[in-house]
């Protein structure tokens, strides 16, 4: 017992600072001191196995030595395994690369490719192969384990770049003349309830918020923004009911009776830049003829810029009031419009965001008709480049 624990004070001292072989051969020369029995014993003091111990006495009466920056004697070890099944890395590449998707015959094609399922695939093919022996070929095949990523935007249009530099110059006249820019577009419907948001948000822990299990719900919000480029502000009417082309002329109809005009006595034109689709499309009759009441009512000439099909995200709203909108409000259940409308009030950003918002409470219906008779009655003035997506609408009174 006092040579075991002799053994074991001594390997402790030592452990951090032997490798292989020295391990090995420590082991070994402790164990001929000891004589009989001193495999034994140094296998129980230090855990190293015994006939690990046999092989370093080997080591000690050979007198053999390792070569320079090797632990083992050349050809030493346990054969790599690749090495034993040359085609181990071959039938593993066939299983990773993303062809085999289009194979039917494939039993990995409807199957996520964790390394334990290659494993088991690899193992029915008649490969020795365990899941940590797979991820370590991956790595060293460079795979890695990789999401999805948005890059594709599907295919361009060809004037999509003449469009960005036609929007780009109305934007900058008309801030130079001091006329009014705004950015719309309807921000994701969201669920009124005991709903989870996405989002963290900081709470005691163990503490979260409750939320219901179940996101099955009815009650559902349209937001609708405007976004004043210049002046850095946002309106939101929190909708009830359908987002039809009504709500959003409505919407931009309080964001002028409310900000705007207070901001821009002296404006008699607004710039309206839009999403080319939803309730504000560039094809949609009824957005013409609800911006030909909203200019009739106001008297303001309203020229409209939609963004390319596909090309959304470089809406100005989308970024400069949506996105922080949904950081106020994560991991905060909505639950109820007064909750979302003070959320969305009180969205600020160092930049100096300000943004109002109202609950909208009317109804608009879907579904509504324009006659041809209808839109031929808006003065619509298309623009010479693109005038399907750039026109300008004037009042009628003033024709």
């Amino acid at each position: 017992m006092v040579e075991i624990k002799g053994v074991r004070r001594r390997f402790r001292s030592l452990r951090r600072h032997l490798d292989e072989r020295t391990r090995r051969l420590f082991a070994a020369a402790e164990s001929e001191a000891i004589g009989r029995g001193g495999i034994s014993a140094v296998s129980a003091a230090t855990g190293i196995s015994r006939r690990v111990i046999r092989e370093g006495k080997r080591d000690l009466r050979a007198r053999l030595t390792a070569p320079t920056g090797r632990l083992r004697q050349a050809g030493g070890g346990r054969k790599r395994m690749v090495v034993e099944d040359p085609s181990l890395l071959v039938d593993l590449e066939r299983l990773v690369e993303p062809l085999t998707r289009g194979d039917p015959e494939s039993p990995l094609r409807w199957t996520c490719k964790s390394v334990r399922k290659l494993a088991e695939e690899l193992q029915r093919e008649g490969h020795r192969a365990s899941y940590r022996l797979v991820a370590r070929l991956l790595h060293g095949l460079g795979y890695s384990l990789q999401a999805n990523r948005k890059t594709r935007e599907g295919s361009s249009h060809p004037d999509r770049n003449a469009q960005f530099e036609h929007l780009n110059g109305k934007v900058e006249s008309f801030q130079r003349r001091g006329q009014p820019v705004i950015s719309v577009d309807t921000k994701k419907k969201e669920l009124i309830g005991d709903f989870k948001n996405n989002g963290r948000e900081w709470r005691r822990k163990g503490d979260p918020e409750e939320v219901g299990v179940h996101d099955f719900g009815t009650d559902r919000l349209s937001p609708y923004g405007v976004y004043d480029q210049t002046r850095n502000e946002g309106w939101v009417s929190v909708g009830v009911d359908h987002d039809t082309a009504a709500f959003a002329v409505e919407t931009i109809r309080r964001w002028w009776r409310w900000m705007g005009r207070k901001a821009y006595p002296e404006a008699r034109q607004l710039l309206i830049t839009a999403d080319a689709g939803g309730s504000n499309g560039a094809r949609l009759r009824l957005w013409k003829v609800e911006l030909q009441k909203f200019a009739d009512e106001t008297g303001l000439q309203i020229t409209v810029c939609h963004f390319p099909p596909g090309t959304s995200k470089w809406n100005k709203i989308e970024h400069r009031l949506f996105s922080f909108i949904s950081q106020n409000w994560r991991g905060q259940p909505l639950r109820s419009h007064e909750v979302v409308i003070n959320l969305i009030a009180n969205t600020k950003t160092d930049q100096g965001l300000k943004v109002r918002a109202k609950l909208d409470t009317n109804k608009y219906p879907p579904g509504i008709k324009v006659t041809d008779q209808e839109l031929a009655a808006v003065s619509l003035l298309p623009a010479k480049f693109h005038g399907d997506w750039n026109y300008t609408i004037r009042p009628r009174s003033v024709n």
